[in-house]
């Protein structure tokens, strides 16, 4: 859905060179043309109309001095320096140029009607007045000999295994006089053709027995291949596309013109007809451009015009879709000196034509496709694209349909060709359209219901010539700018209406004065003027990181924005909103948000590959272009290299489009295109979930349907998909967090389920369902609860659900035996029945088990139900209640599944079933290698001789001589126990602790209590125990113990008393708040680093070698008073010099080394929590049977522990830790060594540095108690 568009022309003019020109050909090294006329050769740069040389042809008799010569000929041989003429006299002259030397390398007596070059410039083949072809080398050596017309078919000759001979086939009476005799208007002369990879070339000649024209094909060998069937009034021109695909020639038809084009066999292959009548115009030429994209039509009128001369035309056409586009039409009149002599392509680019008149007047026309869409942004805006098809203009409104070319929503039928179209840029009313026709009219088209003609303008030209205005831009009703070729300048002109009264709907041109408006440069922010290093021909305007940039496209897909280089593989690009779209060679489609991207990171992101979840990046078929972007929508239309269009939603687009329609409160657009995109829904939440719950009555108000809620509802889960499948570059990740504690799922169900019960809980019976049922953990119970209600209760509204269609959506939610398993787990047998009778199960099934269970207990029967169920914890709660004469089969479920903690929780302290629960819970850990908390529950239970056992196997010596002083036991056996416990030596030595209470010994002995309180205060809680019951001081166990393991203050900062719960509080508070303070102060120096280097250039050789952890090295610029006053302390007392270092690493928000004092701070809290000696406490809470408290205790500790371990890797980066050491290894080079060499000159002082490194945590060690829940 490309135009041709008029990108640049050069006109040459006061050529005064001798002769009339009749061929011409490119060089292509120099840009220079070659022309031959009947006098001479000359060399001219049309660029410049300088003459580079000439020569006369009439000098040595190669052609007559009176202009009655013909040279059929010319072309450039660039490996030989010269340039090969061919005359019809038959000479075959090489002109040298460096030498300017003429020379006859052959002649052929009987003339010569035309010559040819292989692509390759290896073969050359000749066309004699005798109707032969002679081929022959480069070097004119000849290689053969033949006759055009032969009465062979060729070597590629049909099989016939049909119905009968061709000859004896009906032709009618048009066919049998093709046969006779040849159009009268046909040329005699014929036309060769090559290939373009030079294996094969085609002859268009004259039959002489039946005076039909026919195409033969030629290998390189010069063998005939194949002979083309009879066509009727087929016609001289011959052209074989590029490609190597179809030759093309003319065909005249009884009612109309047309191209056709043929294959290689001599075959028929498609066709179109020339927009003239059967008997108005004669084909002089067609021309293929180098890349087989564009077929220009060469015309002239059959009769002539006013002045008795014909109209010359020249037309390009281009395929899409097996469709023929006519998308420029060029009219040069009737004048004769105007009419083109010769018309070729550039060689070397593709889309450059060369024209030369009979008046010696050079065109250069560089052509460049587009798409001609309109411009809007709005939801006014129907994206529409326009396609010149001759004097039709194509339209399609791609927000409404997409259909694909050649067809069109609408066809708009102007009187003459199309040379241009423009869309209006004024808001809302960016579907009007202008089209320039090449008679000079203006027609302006607008659309209320439909598109229609809304006026037409003509515009006064200057000069009569094709093509004189280019780049009209539409600025108001009647007011257009343009772009005219002068004879010497292009101009910039204004298009407004004429003032005269007799020159109505006349558009007059008026030069841009500076009275009017200035023509000033355009320039950037830096003051440097805006300039493209290469030719674009595609522009468009785009805002970079707040600054508007050019961005441009080139003929050789490099992509520009400014004088940068972005890319290098671009094949087409858009700019929509904040977003630039661009297809790659590579066959992938970018969507790139400018807002958060700078050239920099444009060039990076177009040169990386693309990661899993990049939404920026997307596959597409190989040779995609970007036709449109439908405004305020999702859609991008792509076309194939064939012509088909495809529609795709990138990724990108939607989601910019999905959070626009969330951050307006659009739940309905949103939830509708995600569905149809098949876009995770969990995204409405996850992208505001503030928003979210604030405005779920809007929700539910704009889905207003049941099965969209329940759609949202079963494809929640607790991934949060803004950072997982939908990441958004330009938002910080704390942006996302969940407005409320607790888990995402059960968040969202309960508030829908509580709007929902508000609004109407009749018509969201089926979505409050689905809320119980899709929570973390199932409401399955209770929702069957609601459906028994529903049963027992029908409503009477007509929303209303009924219970069996609410009881059919729970079995599609939930399979059938686990709806039956919790049926039954509710004890309603009414609702138990009701399940099953809507499942598959045979009453024999489940009958027989239903009346066992009515004949139970109440307790008993939901005691068996849970054991049935394998809820074990509710079974033995339940079996707790049957009385003592179950308390065996208590026992025994208890053992089974290792129930210990939960039926302790049953039972009374003082009571018998709590003191063997606790000794079977002690066997159990004494089997698990745990004998020391064993010993504690055998102690506290009162089973004190085998919690001596149980300390002794597990060589816990002070809890084992406590509890032999508890029992007591003889001091012989107290005795003989120490030696056992010491293994022989009275003195062994475990760790610090035993030295300090081996020390303390004596004064035990003086003064037992005070000896005991010391322990207690320095939480010593096994030894002071321990001596309680030596001295048999049990009185100060209520009196001091108790107190302090519940109530006492710390002593000392490892604070060991449960009382440090709320120390653990604060500590994680504390810690908290210094985590995300430092993640605040690194950003803010990162930016003020990026500010620096900035100011030093991009060019700065440590610019990339900067870490997060430069603000020690950032110290000059950050905290320069530090640096100057650190050389005047120097000299003072170290007391002086660590007041100064506490300033220095200030906790004070602002400071210069914040982020080092934050470090110190973290450190410290980490240090402090890891060496608390919870274990011991643990241990002393459970001997005393404050179970609550012991758990409570250890998961808070815990979950600070998984806290700071987590925050580890966040805090203490890999960036941050290598920031303070050189760079080195086999990707540095020796300018960055240098560079991070450089970097470390600053000295850092020994504290700075072991903040950069992250503390050890004992993760190892075992503290937490398994009988604890």
């Amino acid at each position: 859905m490309r135009n041709l568009s008029l990108l640049q022309r050069f006109k040459c003019v006061d050529l005064s060179f001798p002769g009339t020109p009749q061929c011409f050909s490119i060089r292509s090294e120099t840009g220079t043309v070659l022309v031959a006329s009947e006098l001479a050769i000359t060399e001219f740069d049309p660029r410049t109309q300088e003459v580079h040389k000439e020569v006369s042809l009439t000098a040595e008799d190669y052609l007559p001095e009176d202009g009655s010569g013909v040279v059929v000929a010319i072309q450039d041989l660039p490996d030989q320096e010269s340039v090969c003429v061919a005359t019809g006299s038959g000479d075959v002259i090489l002109y040298n140029l460096n030498t300017s030397q003429l020379e006859c390398v052959g002649s052929v007596e009987s003339g010569l009607t035309g010559m040819t070059w292989s692509p390759d410039q290896e073969l050359v083949t000749l066309t004699t007045g005798q109707e032969t072809i002679i081929m022959m080398t480069k070097d004119f050596e000849p290689i053969t000999e033949v006759a055009i017309n032969q009465d062979d078919f060729g070597e590629g000759k049909f099989i016939t295994v049909g119905w009968g001979k061709k000859e004896t086939q009906f032709h009618g009476s048009e066919g049998k006089q093709a046969h006779r005799s040849a159009l009268p208007n046909q040329l005699a002369a014929p036309r060769i053709t090559w290939r373009g990879d030079g294996q094969f070339f085609a002859v268009s000649t004259v039959c002489p027995q039946t005076g039909a024209r026919k195409v033969r094909i030629w290998n390189r060998e010069c063998v005939l291949q194949a002979t083309s069937e009879v066509v009727n009034g087929l016609e001289q021109p011959l052209c074989w596309r590029p490609s190597g695909s179809l030759i093309a020639s003319t065909q005249r038809h009884p009612n109309k013109h047309s191209v056709v084009f043929m294959e290689k066999n001599g075959l028929l292959h498609g066709d179109f007809n020339l927009p003239f009548g059967k008997e108005q115009v004669k084909v002089k030429e067609l021309l293929w451009n180098s890349d087989s994209t564009v077929l220009a039509v060469w015309m002239e009128d059959l009769k002539p015009g006013e002045n008795k001369h014909p109209n010359t035309y020249i037309q390009l056409w281009a395929v899409g879709n097996y469709h023929w586009y006519l998308k420029q039409s060029l009219h040069f009149g009737s004048e004769p000196l105007r009419a083109p002599a010769c018309v070729c392509w550039d060689p070397e680019k593709p889309l450059r034509l060369h024209l030369l008149t009979r008046g010696w007047v050079s065109y250069t026309y560089d052509w460049g496709w587009s798409t001609d869409r309109s411009h809007g942004t709005d939801c006014h805006d129907n994206a529409n694209v326009a396609v010149i098809d001759g004097d039709k203009i194509l339209l399609t409104t791609f927000r409404q349909c997409v259909i694909p070319p050649p067809m069109c929503a609408f066809e708009l039928q102007l009187p003459v060709p199309v040379n241009l179209v423009t869309f209006r840029s004024q808001a809302q009313r960016t579907n009007e359209l202008a089209a320039l026709t090449a008679d000079g009219h203006i027609y302006v088209y607008g659309q209320a219901y439909m598109l229609m003609l809304m006026f037409s303008l003509r515009v006064t030209m200057d000069q009569e010539e094709p093509l004189t205005l280019r780049l009209l831009l539409w600025l108001n009703d009647d007011l257009f700018l343009a772009v005219a070729h002068g004879k010497y300048l292009t101009r910039l002109l204004k298009l407004s209406p004429s003032d005269s009264q007799d020159s109505k709907d006349t558009l007059e041109i008026r030069y841009w004065h500076s009275s009017e408006l200035s023509l000033t440069e355009w320039k950037d922010s830096t003051g440097n003027i805006i300039n493209f290093p290469r030719p674009c021909v595609q522009t468009a305007l785009c805002t970079l990181s707040g600054e508007e940039h050019l961005i441009g496209l080139t003929e050789r897909s490099h992509l520009y924005i400014g004088d940068s280089l972005v890319a290098s593989n671009i094949s087409s690009f858009v700019v929509y909103d904040d977003f630039l779209l661009l297809t790659t060679h590579s066959h992938m489609c970018h969507c790139l948000n400018l807002s958060t991207l700078s050239i920099k990171g444009l060039q990076s992101a177009l040169s990386s590959d693309a990661h899993q979840n990049d939404e920026t990046v997307r596959k597409v078929e190989r040779g995609s272009r970007i036709v449109s972007v439908v405004p305020q929508d999702t859609r991008l239309i792509l076309q194939m290299p064939r012509g088909n269009l495809e529609t795709i939603h990138h990724q990108a687009l939607v989601l910019a489009q999905l959070r626009k329609w969330l951050d307006g409160l659009r739940f309905k657009d949103a939830f509708e295109c995600m569905r149809k995109l098949r876009i995770n829904l969990n995204l409405i939440y996850d992208h505001n979930p503030t928003v979210f719950l604030a405005n779920i009555e809007v929700f539910l108000k704009q889905i207003d349907s049941i099965n969209y809620i329940n759609l949202f509802l079963t494809e929640l889960k607790e991934e949060d998909t803004t950072t997982t499948m939908y990441p958004c570059p330009s938002r910080s990740a704390s942006s996302s967090v969940s407005g409320k504690g607790g888990k995402k799922v059960d968040i969202i169900c309960d508030a829908l389920r509580s709007t929902m019960e508000t609004l109407d809980p009749q018509k969201y019976c089926l979505c409050i369902l689905t809320s119980h049922v899709r929570k973390t953990t199932s409401e399955l119970e209770i929702a069957l609860q609601k459906v028994h209600e529903l049963r027992v209760n029908p409503p009477s509204g007509s929303s209303s659900v009924s219970a069996e269609e609410a009881l059919k959506y729970l079995l599609f939610l939930v399979n059938v035996n686990e709806l039956y398993e919790h049926s039954l787990g509710t004890y309603d047998f009414d609702l138990v029945l009701m399940v099953a009778e809507k499942s598959q199960k045979d009453p024999k099934e489940y009958l027989p088990f239903l009346n066992m269970l009515k004949t139970l207990e109440p307790n008993y029967q939901r005691y068996t139900i849970d054991k049935h169920l394998k809820r074990y914890r509710k079974a033995l709660h339940h079996l707790s209640k049957c009385g003592e004469e179950h308390f065996t089969e208590l026992l025994n479920l208890v053992k089974d599944q290792r129930l210990y903690s939960d039926a302790l929780e049953l039972y009374s302290l003082n009571s018998e079933q709590y003191k063997t629960l606790s000794v079977a819970y002690a066997e159990h850990l004494v089997e698990q290698q745990q004998a020391e908390q064993a010993g504690l529950l055998l102690w506290r239970c009162g089973e004190n001789a085998r919690a001596l056992q149980a300390f002794v196997s597990c060589t816990s010596w002070r809890n084992a001589l406590a509890v032999a002083t508890h029992i007591p036991l003889p001091p012989e056996q107290l005795a003989l126990l120490a030696r056992d416990l010491a293994g022989g030596d009275l003195f062994i030595i475990v760790s610090k602790t035993v030295v300090c209470c081996v020390v303390l010994m004596p004064v035990c002995w003086q003064d037992c209590e005070e000896a005991i309180s010391a322990l207690i205060q320095g939480a010593a809680w096994e030894e002071a125990l321990r001596l309680i019951y030596l001295y048999n001081r049990q009185d100060i166990i209520e009196t001091d113990l108790k107190s302090a393991l519940l109530d006492g203050k710390p002593s000392y900062f490892l604070f060991l008393s449960f009382n440090q719960t709320s120390f653990l509080e604060s500590q994680k508070a504390l810690f908290i708040r210094h985590k995300n303070r430092l993640a605040v102060v690194q950003e803010l120096k990162a930016k003020a680093r990026l500010e620096l280097f900035d100011e030093d250039g991009p060019d700065c050789a440590d610019a990339e070698l900067y870490s997060e952890a430069s603000s020690v090295l950032t110290g000059s610029h950050l905290g320069s008073k530090y640096s100057r006053s650190n050389s005047r302390i120097s000299s003072r007392s170290s007391k002086n010099r660590r007041k100064a270092e506490g300033k220095k690493h200030s906790l004070k928000e602002g400071s210069p080394f914040e982020d080092i004092a934050l470090l110190n701070a973290l450190t410290q809290i980490i240090t402090i929590v890891d060496k608390m000696r919870v274990h011991s406490l643990l241990k002393a809470l459970v001997l005393f049977q404050f179970d609550g408290a012991a758990s409570s205790l250890q998961r808070d500790y815990g979950e600070l522990l998984q806290l700071m371990e987590t925050a580890l890797p966040e805090i203490w980066t890999d960036n941050l830790q290598q920031g303070q050491t050189p760079l080195t290894g086999p990707n540095s080079t020796a300018n960055s060594i240098m560079a991070s060499f450089q970097q470390q000159r600053p000295a850092v002082p020994q504290q700075d540095t072991e903040a950069l490194t992250a503390p050890k945590m004992r993760i190892a060690v075992k503290w937490k108690l398994s009988i604890l829940k």
